[in-house]
């Protein structure tokens, strides 16, 4: 019950500038760089601060005194009575003599503290402000009350601050728990971790580095009602000399002390200190993270902290080193509760009063103050100085990107904290209170690695997720440099309901005609954007990822296009790599973010076209996938598949009928087939285009070629009644068809991951393998469960860009899964010199794929797209 009174008392608890501390000033440089006896003497570790009290000499009904004597080492002194509720008119002043030199300081003013400022407490004693004399062993007080009676009891008190068991005032606290200092009540110790901020959490002297006697707090901690901080008060401590830094911790034990043993209080007043080296101090104790109520700004005790700087700034301000210790510590304090540092907020008044502006206050009713406000906002007093005052604008305007948190996962509003689920795709979108221009930039974190950098002006960036949970958070680095971290939600990649769906192939980007994009060739580092949700049958909503049938035409340079997710940072992954004047296809798998795909080209011009054969849904509908092979089922030079043994002619069609295929599902559950079509032996330039038997044939095209070129294509094709056809437009070409897997509505199969695309493999650079061409016959295998996002287990097959470049002869190469038996199935044709790439969809054994290379030796490059797993 004591606890309850308290905490309703401590709700209108202040100090006049709480409590004022003034230094005195020395006459000499061994004044300025001295330490209080306590702070210098001895070396067994800490020794307990104490107080002296010498009893003022009465000279009249109004007039009391101490006189000028000797004393025992003391560094901060000031005067007390018995009766707390009494007032002390007139003038107090005092003196002290420097240890070191002999000589007296100046008189100083000590001003009367506000009764009950830490609550109504049994046995406290009404006090002036302190003052900080350093190393001392001499004073001298006097007191004139002009015409009013003075109060009974009046003392001097001299504070021994004691020792710390690190003696520096610079001790950075090692540890980031927060737990309240030892001493404190059991139930203080027993409190959880004060909220995640989105700032980081500064260093801070602890209680225990800077010495505190926690035997003098023995109640433990209040904690705000609301827990909930929505304001900063800034106050200055009122010293009025010079002080080293290595004095800091000496200086704040003996407030300690005094606000214990003199005031009669429960702790030390202020929540945090900061010294003119900008070196925190935690003040009141129950623990950094936590809200604890201060007693430091009278009626706004209950919704507030405090930070007070050592130091009086009427006359001039505070140092920068200052101004940034308390940016770092408004930062963190206000980020754990959502607040911005040059925002505003409402506090309800806890007392009747006027402000130093003169703004009246009403017990109850709710006012408007800056988020970093001065003590003066809230009561009238000068605190924190007149120069320091108008340095909180700048404050202000310190701190890191504010207010940061993640407001959707994929268009759908999330809360911090949240959790959300994706197929695999994840579009972040995400909001700061901060102004566009003082923000640099913006990364996405997924497990705490940045996954994704995006602009100052950005409201989203994007990634794809491998399978499983994922802490997912925003990190901002403001134009100063400081960072911010949003809280984080859980995004869970689930691809259980991911089924593909195969369309008739349709055409949905040609740069030569202007279709889907602007009728113009890309130009070197050009990218050009492709809607294609809600385009040509495609669903706007669900579609993770699409399969596009690629050609690049018409290059004016060697170079590589790639094909990416919109909004995600593109990687050194490609698709197509191409000579000046050649024309190649490759079919992609690429995953989609917020229905676009982007194109890059990297060198020269070219013009590029795009054909939809498929897209993965993530609503149940489709076909899931089930590996075969690879199994040859086409070969017009052989006959293989029933077919005849001729090329195709100019026009010519020819229907492969794949129920004879052992292996493959009965044609009502057999929804497209996964082929890598070979085109060779061509007598002129031309194109293959591979579609559903029975269906009209649209205008895409799967594979394109010069004369006497050989050249491979990965094709996935719908079936109608357990058939496909290809067609030949012009010239005569024989045609190789390899099957690799298939997709079936019987829901047996396994599902789609989208993922990168990553490169995972370069015998160039030793990525993957080994650094050295694959020679004659040479086989390289490159494990793929468990790297870059791909599950380590429950994959079923990898999908592979697999690029062969520097090739010394023509030759093939083929992929299959490791430890199985390599059949006659190629994926990649080339000849000596070529670069060529061919999308791969390899069933995965052991973890492991394989590469194979016939003759020559090349060199090979593979980067993932996307996975099956069960």
């Amino acid at each position: 019950m004591r606890g309850t009174a308290l905490a309703a008392a401590l709700g209108v608890v202040a100090t006049l500038c709480l409590p004022g501390v003034a230094v005195a000033a020395g006459p000499g440089p061994e004044r300025a760089g001295s330490s209080a006896s306590g702070a210098s003497a001895g070396t067994g570790g800490p020794v307990e601060g104490t107080v002296r009290r010498i009893a003022l000499a009465p000279k009249s009904a109004t007039e009391a005194a101490v006189s000028a004597h000797g004393t025992e080492r003391f560094g901060l002194m000031g005067v007390s009575w018995k009766d707390a509720a009494a007032e002390a008119p007139g003038k107090i002043e005092a003196r002290s003599r420097n240890a070191a030199t002999g000589a007296w300081t100046q008189w100083v003013s000590l001003e009367p503290l506000k009764a009950g400022l830490d609550g109504d407490r049994p046995g406290a004693r009404g006090a002036t402000e302190p003052v900080w004399v350093g190393a001392a062993d001499g004073a001298e007080v006097r007191v004139s009350g002009g015409s009013a009676a003075l109060p009974a009891g009046l003392e001097l008190d001299l504070v021994d601050p004691g020792t710390a068991g690190r003696r520096d005032g610079a001790a950075k606290s090692e540890s980031a728990s927060g737990a309240p200092a030892p001493g404190a009540r059991a139930a203080a110790a027993a409190v959880a971790p004060g909220p995640e901020s989105t700032a980081p959490r500064p260093d801070v002297v602890s209680r225990a580095q800077w010495g505190a006697d926690e035997s003098l707090n023995n109640e433990g901690p209040i904690y705000l009602a609301g827990g909930r901080i929505k304001a900063l008060f800034v106050h200055h401590t009122a010293a009025t000399a010079p002080y080293e830094c290595t004095d800091s911790a000496a200086i704040v034990r003996g407030l300690h002390v005094y606000h214990v043993k003199t005031n009669g209080w429960r702790d030390l007043g202020y929540n945090f200190l900061v010294d003119k080296c900008g070196t925190l101090f935690e003040g009141r104790q129950g623990g950094v993270d936590q809200p604890v109520m201060g007693a430091h700004t009278y009626g706004f005790n209950s919704e507030s902290t405090s930070v007070a700087v050592l130091g009086d700034y009427t006359n001039a301000g505070a140092s920068p080193e200052a101004l940034e210790g308390i940016s770092r510590m408004a930062a963190y304090k206000l980020g754990q509760y959502d607040g911005d540092m040059n925002g505003t907020t409402t506090l309800t008044a806890g007392a009747t009063q006027k402000n130093y502006a003169g703004t009246s206050f009403t017990a109850g009713q709710p006012y408007p103050f800056r988020t970093v406000s001065g003590h003066r906002d809230g009561f009238n007093t000068e605190c924190p100085g007149h120069q320091l005052y108008p340095q909180l604008d700048t404050i202000r305007k310190s701190g890191p990107a504010a207010q940061l948190k993640i407001v959707s996962v994929n268009e759908k509003p999330v809360a911090p904290g949240g959790t959300a689920k994706t197929p695999g795709q994840l579009v972040v979108g995400f909001s700061t209170s901060t102004a566009a221009q003082l923000v640099s930039s913006f990364e996405l974190l997924v497990d705490g690695a940045p996954v994704a950098t995006v602009a100052g002006g950005a409201t989203s960036a994007a990634t794809m997720l491998s399978l499983g949970s994922h802490r997912i958070q925003i990190r901002a680095t403001a134009t100063n440099g400081k960072v911010s971290t949003s809280l984080p939600v859980t995004v869970e990649a689930d691809v259980s309901d991911v089924k593909y769906v195969p369309v008739q192939p349709k055409r949905l980007m040609d740069t030569r005609e202007g279709l889907g994009v602007p009728q113009a060739k890309v130009g070197p580092g050009g990218t050009v954007a492709l809607k294609v949700a809600g385009v040509q049958g495609v669903p706007a909503y669900g579609v993770t990822s699409v399969v596009l049938n690629v050609t690049a035409t018409g290059p004016t340079e060697a170079g590589h296009v790639s094909v990416y997710p919109n909004g995600t940072v593109r990687t050194s992954a490609s698709n197509l790599n191409f000579a000046p004047g050649q024309t190649i296809p490759n079919l992609v798998v690429v995953p989609v973010q917020d229905g676009i795909v982007q194109f890059y080209n990297s060198a020269g011009s070219v013009d590029l076209i795009a054909d939809i054969t498929g897209y993965f849904l993530a609503s149940g509908e489709g076909g899931t996938h089930m590996n075969l092979g690879p199994k040859r089922v086409l070969d017009t030079r052989d006959g293989t598949g029933g077919v005849s043994t001729a090329p195709v002619g100019a026009g010519g069609v020819l229907d492969l009928d794949l129920s004879a295929v052992d292996g493959l599902p009965a044609p009502d559950s057999l929804t497209a087939v996964v082929l890598n079509v070979t085109a060779t032996n061509p007598t002129t330039s031309s194109h293959v285009s591979v579609y559903p038997s029975g269906t009209t044939r649209t205008s895409a095209s799967n594979l394109n070629f010069t004369a006497g070129q050989t050249i491979p294509n990965l094709v996935i094709v719908p079936v109608v009644n357990g058939k496909v056809s290809f067609y030949n437009n012009a010239g005569s070409v024989d045609l190789i068809a390899d099957i690799t897997g298939y997709f079936t509505a019987s829901g047996v199969g396994a599902k789609h991951a989208g993922l990168g695309p990553k490169r995972l493999m370069d015998t160039r650079a030793g990525l993957g393998v080994a650094k050295a061409p694959v020679g004659q016959g040479g086989v390289v295998t490159l494990t793929v469960a468990g790297v870059e996002g791909v599950p380590a287990t429950g994959v079923t097959a990898v999908i592979l860009n697999v690029t062969a470049t520097n090739p010394t002869t023509s030759s093939h190469v083929s992929v299959y899964p490791s430890g199985t038996t390599r059949t006659s199935a190629s994926n990649l044709n080339f000849t000596a010199g070529q670069t060529i790439p061919n999308l791969v969809i390899v069933p995965v054994v052991d973890g492991k794929v394989s590469f194979y290379n016939n003759a020559g030796s090349v060199d090979l490059i593979a980067d993932i797209t996307g996975y099956f797993s069960k």
